[in-house]
């Protein structure tokens, strides 16, 4: 006897994938503190992020 195409059971390793998570937010005032420029060390190098005059974003390295 078949089974009907809507009972199919799914493999058990689908069943466990995770869920997808959250992106953490931040606002530049909490990153930032009241300054125009923070360093973000990252893998050993040292990163300038700082906001301009026109209240973009810029970063480099």
């Amino acid at each position: 006897m078949q089974t009907p195409a809507n009972q199919i059971a799914k493999p058990a390793a689908a069943a466990r994938q995770p869920q997808p998570t959250a992106v953490r937010r931040l606002t530049t005032a909490g990153l930032m503190q009241d300054q125009r420029e923070v360093e973000i060390e990252h893998a050993g190098r040292i990163y300038r992020l700082r906001i301009t005059q026109l209240n973009k974003l810029i970063l480099t390295a």
